[in-house]
C-alpha cells in the first residue's frame, strides 16, 4: 500500500464545547521523552499531580489522581465502584450527561430514579426530595455543569438532601474544573470525577477522580467485586499510593501533559482564573444580546465556561457553524438531544477563555447571521467592551 503522508492537523480556533486550546507548553510537555511508569522520577510526578489536583478540587481526599481515559471513564469509575446490582440511586437529569449516568447506574445494576428538569435549567434541592418521595438511596447524583446546556447546578445544598435518603453524593465536575469553584470537601461531595480537555486546557485522555473517605469505606465494604477490573479503584489505587503495584501502564506523556496544565492554574491563581472566565463570558453574552441573540439559561443558572445560544427561526444551525469554520477556522458545538439544531454551544474555557476570542467569536457569528440574510441592529463589539471597561474601572 502507499503510504500516506505524515498528518498536518488545519488550524483551528477550538471554541466548541471541548476539547479547547492547548496552551502551548503544555504541548511541550506531552513531547518529552517517554520514561518509564515505574520509573523514581515518573512516581514524583504522580505525586505531584495528585497535589495539584487537590488544590483545584478543594479536598483533602487521599484517593484522588487521574484515571487512564476520557471524563466518561471518570463518570464510570465512580459509579461502577459504588453501585452493586440492586442499590437505589437517584440522578439529577437535565442534559446529556444526567442521561448519560442514568445509563451507566442502570448497567452496574443500579434501580435508578431520575430526577426531571427542562434542558438549560438548574436543578433544586427541593426538585431531588420530590422525586425522591420519602424513599432511601445509595447514591444521589448531580451535574454541576451541564455540558450539553449551559446550565450550572449548586451542588453545596445537595449535601442536606443526600443526608435524609441515607445517600453519598456523587457529582460531575468535567466542565467546572478548572473554570469555576469547586470545594468538594466544603460540599460534602462524596466522589467527584472531570476531564482534562476543558478547562483545564490538556488534551482528552485522563479523568482527575476524587474518594472521600466515606466513598473509600462504602468501596472496602463492597459485597461483590467491581464489574470493571480496568477501573475498579481497589486496584488502581495500589499503583497511585505506597504500594506503586503495577496495574496497567500509565499513558506517561498525558500526565506529563497534565502536570503541566495544572501548573499553569496554579500559578494563574484559582480567583484570577476563576474571574477572568467570569469576565469574558460576561462580555460574550453582552455582545449576543447585542445581537438580538437569546441563551438558553437563564443568567442566575449559566455556566461561565460554556454558553449555549438559541438558533434563531428560521436560521440553518448546521450552516452557520460551517460558516464559521470554513471562513473563520472557528468550531463551535450545536445542540445534542433534543436541543439538536436548535442551539449552538460556545466554549470559553481555560487557554480559549481570552478577549480575543470573544471578539473573534462575535464577529464571526455576526457574519454567519449577515450570510443567512439577519443583519444585526446593535453592535457586539461595544456592548463586550463596555463590560471589560466596568471591569477596569
Amino acid at each position: 500500500m502507499d503510504l500516506p503522508p505524515p498528518f498536518q492537523p488545519p488550524e483551528r480556533v477550538l471554541l466548541g464545547p471541548g476539547p479547547s486550546p492547548t496552551a502551548p507548553s503544555v504541548l511541550q510537555a506531552l513531547a518529552l521523552p517517554t520514561i518509564g511508569h515505574l520509573d523514581p522520577r515518573f512516581l514524583d510526578v504522580m505525586d505531584e499531580v495528585r497535589g495539584m489536583l487537590r488544590t483545584l478540587f478543594g479536598t483533602a481526599n487521599e484517593l484522588t489522581f487521574p484515571m487512564s481515559g476520557t471524563g466518561s471513564a471518570g463518570m464510570e469509575t465512580c459509579l461502577v465502584n459504588l453501585i452493586e446490582p440492586g442499590d437505589a440511586v437517584l440522578v439529577g437529569v437535565n442534559g446529556v450527561f444526567g442521561t448519560r449516568m442514568c445509563e451507566v447506574a442502570r448497567r452496574a445494576g443500579a434501580e435508578v430514579t431520575a430526577v426531571e428538569a427542562e434542558w438549560g435549567r438548574a436543578l433544586t434541592a427541593d426538585d431531588f426530595r420530590r422525586a425522591a418521595g420519602g424513599a432511601k438511596f445509595k447514591l444521589l447524583c448531580a451535574v454541576h455543569a451541564e455540558t450539553s446546556t449551559g446550565a450550572l447546578t449548586e451542588i453545596a445544598p445537595l449535601r442536606a438532601v443526600a443526608d435524609e435518603l441515607g445517600a453519598m453524593l456523587v457529582v460531575d465536575c468535567v466542565t467546572s474544573l478548572g473554570g469555576l469553584p469547586v470545594e468538594l470537601d466544603a460540599w460534602g461531595v462524596d466522589a467527584a470525577y472531570s476531564g482534562t480537555q476543558k478547562c483545564l486546557s490538556c488534551p482528552p485522555g485522563l479523568a482527575p477522580i476524587s474518594f472521600s473517605a466515606r466513598a473509600e469505606e462504602a468501596l472496602r465494604a463492597r459485597k461483590q467485586p467491581v464489574q470493571s477490573w480496568y477501573l475498579d479503584l481497589t486496584l488502581v489505587a495500589n499503583y497511585w499510593g505506597g504500594e506503586r503495584a503495577y496495574h496497567h501502564t500509565a499513558p506517561i506523556n498525558m500526565l506529563y501533559g497534565l502536570h503541566e496544565a495544572l501548573r499553569l492554574v496554579l500559578e494563574e491563581g484559582l480567583e484570577q482564573r476563576f474571574a477572568r472566565h467570569a469576565r469574558n463570558a460576561r462580555a460574550f453574552w453582552a455582545g449576543l444580546a447585542a445581537m438580538e441573540l437569546e441563551l438558553l439559561a437563564p443568567e442566575a443558572e449559566r455556566l461561565v465556561p460554556l454558553t449555549s445560544i438559541r438558533v434563531p427561526d428560521g436560521f440553518d444551525a448546521a450552516e452557520v457553524r460551517r460558516f464559521l469554520l470554513e471562513q473563520y477556522a472557528v468550531e463551535i458545538g450545536g445542540g445534542l438531544g433534543p436541543l439538536k439544531g436548535k442551539i449552538w454551544r460556545v466554549g470559553l474555557m481555560g487557554n480559549g477563555s481570552t478577549r480575543k476570542n470573544v471578539e473573534l467569536c462575535l464577529s464571526a457569528l455576526r457574519l454567519g447571521l449577515i450570510a443567512q440574510g439577519r443583519r444585526p441592529r446593535g453592535d457586539p463589539f461595544d456592548a463586550a467592551q463596555e463590560v471589560y471597561a466596568e471591569s477596569v474601572a
